[in-house]
C-alpha cells in the first residue's frame, strides 16, 4: 500500500449507495470477508437443517428521526423485514440495537418502540432480543437503530442480483422517490412546500402476493426482487444491470412519480430515479407473465400503482438507457458521488 493509499479517507458519498459505496464493499469488506455465503444481495441465504434461512442486517440514522408517514423506528423495521422479503424470505425474528443520545426525550423513545411494535405485528415478525446504549450528546443524531432479521424461505424462490435474463420485464411496485422527497422537505432546507407522505412499508404480504399467484414450479420465474431503498430505482437498476451483466431499456413515460414529487423534483433538478424509495419493490421477471404479476400488484395495499416501466436487453451490458417521453433515447447516469437528499 503506497503513502497516497493510506491517507485516503471516507467520504459521506461512500454511504450513498452509489458507486462509491460498491468500491468500499468490494475493496474492503468483501475483500476480507469473503466466504461462499458472502453476498451483495439484500441478505444471505444460508443452510437451515432442511430449509433455507434468509439473514441480513441494516443500520438506520435517518435524520429526522420523524417524518410524514413514519418515523425511525417504523423504518428499521420496514428495511429489514423487505430486505429478507427480497429473497423470498418470510420474515420471523428481529433482534433491534439502540444508540441514543444523551437526552433523548422518553416520550419520544416510547413513540419510536410503538411504531416498531406495530409495523412489526403487521409484517408478522417478533422482536426477540437486542441491545441499548446510550452516548453522550454530540456523539448520536438524537437515536441511531440497528435492525437483524432472520426468515424463511419459500419453497422454489430463489430470486437474486445475478438472475435477471434478457427478454425480462422491469416492474415497480408504486411511485417511486416518496421517501427521499419527504426527508428533504422535513428538513426545511429549501422552503417548499408540498404534501409528500413518505411510502415506508412492510412489503412481505406484496412479495408473498407474487409468489402465491404462480404455480408451484413457475416461482423460479421472479428472477429478481429489490426494494429500492438508499439510492432509488436508478443505483437499484445499475446494480442489477451489473451483476446480471445484461443492459436495460427504460420507458420514462411510463415510471410512475407522484406530481407532487415530480414537481419538487422539477424545482431542485433531482431525479425521481435517484430517490429514495422505503416501500416499493423491483422486480424482473419474464414478459409472459410480468402483465399478470402487475394485476396482482394492483390489488395489494401497498402496490396499487404497480407499473412496467422497462425491459432487460441483450445491448449495452451494464448500462441503463432511457426512453424519453418525445421518443429520444439517453444514458441515465451511473449514480456517484453524494446522491441527495441523503437519508442515512
Amino acid at each position: 500500500m503506497t503513502n497516497h493509499d493510506n491517507d485516503k479517507r471516507i467520504t459521506l458519498a461512500h454511504g450513498a449507495g452509489g458507486r462509491q459505496t460498491a468500491a468500499l464493499i468490494q475493496d474492503v469488506f468483501a475483500k476480507y470477508f469473503a466466504n461462499p455465503e458472502f453476498t451483495s444481495d439484500d441478505a444471505a441465504i444460508l443452510p437451515l437443517g432442511g430449509k433455507k434461512a434468509a439473514f441480513t442486517t441494516d443500520g438506520f440514522i435517518v435524520s429526522p428521526w420523524q417524518f410524514p408517514g413514519g418515523n425511525i423506528g417504523k423504518l428499521s423495521i420496514c428495511g429489514t423485514v423487505n430486505d429478507l422479503s427480497c429473497m423470498g424470505a418470510q420474515p420471523k425474528y428481529l433482534s433491534c440495537a439502540m444508540q441514543i443520545e444523551e437526552g433523548f426525550r422518553l416520550a419520544d423513545l416510547e413513540t419510536i418502540a410503538q411504531y416498531m411494535a406495530e409495523t412489526a405485528a403487521e409484517a408478522g415478525v417478533r422482536i426477540v432480543a437486542g441491545d441499548t446504549k446510550v452516548a453522550g450528546r454530540g456523539q448520536v443524531d438524537h437515536i441511531f437503530i440497528t435492525t437483524t432479521g432472520i426468515g424463511e424461505v419459500m419453497e422454489g424462490a430463489h430470486p437474486a442480483g445475478n438472475r435477471a435474463a434478457a427478454g425480462d420485464a422491469i416492474i415497480v411496485t408504486g411511485d417511486i422517490g416518496r421517501h427521499g422527497c419527504t426527508i428533504l422537505l422535513a428538513r426545511n432546507d429549501f422552503d417548499i412546500q408540498a404534501e409528500v407522505t413518505s411510502d415506508c412499508a412492510p412489503l412481505w404480504g406484496t412479495v408473498k402476493s407474487m409468489f402465491d399467484s404462480l404455480e408451484p414450479a413457475d416461482k423460479g420465474d421472479i428472477h429478481v426482487i429489490r426494494d429500492a431503498t438508499r439510492g432509488g430505482v436508478g443505483t437499484v437498476l445499475y446494480e442489477i444491470a451489473d451483476e446480471s451483466r445484461i443492459g436495460i431499456r427504460l420507458y420514462e413515460a411510463d415510471i410512475p412519480v407522484a406530481p407532487a414529487v415530480k414537481g419538487v423534483c422539477g424545482m431542485l433538478g433531482l431525479n425521481p430515479l435517484y430517490l429514495a424509495c422505503e416501500g416499493r419493490l423491483v422486480v424482473f421477471a419474464p414478459k409472459a407473465i410480468a402483465p399478470h404479476l402487475v394485476e396482482v400488484l394492483r390489488q395489494g395495499k401497498y402496490s396499487q400503482n404497480a407499473a412496467i416501466i422497462g425491459e432487460v436487453t441483450a445491448e449495452h451490458a451494464g448500462k441503463v438507457v432511457v426512453e424519453t417521453e418525445i421518443g429520444t433515447q439517453t444514458m441515465l447516469p451511473a449514480p456517484g458521488g453524494e446522491l441527495l437528499p441523503r437519508i442515512c
